[in-house]
């Protein structure tokens, strides 16, 4: 991945938020492959599934700081069969 560094443990909803819209920023500018996409995100929730979504929905904050257009992506790629 090129200069985007991803812990697997996050403290607050904000900080994944933050990390969430750089993935999907590096895809959108073409930066990372969709297959790196895909696994950041899984690897993201797996770790972190609180700090996501509670219940079927997405944390009001995730949902503040991602828009639209990224929750959509993320959805899809949570969505998806393994």
């Amino acid at each position: 991945m090129c200069c985007l560094e991803i812990k697997l443990f996050y403290r607050t909803q904000r900080e994944m938020a933050n990390v969430i819209n750089k993935i999907v920023d590096e895809y959108w500018n073409n930066n990372i492959k969709e297959d790196e996409l895909i696994q950041h995100i899984q690897t993201l929730f797996i770790n972190n599934p609180r700090k996501i979504k509670k219940g079927d929905q997405f944390t009001t904050i995730i949902q503040q700081v991602c828009g639209k257009r990224r929750l959509e992506i993320i959805n899809r790629i949570l969505n998806m069969k393994k």
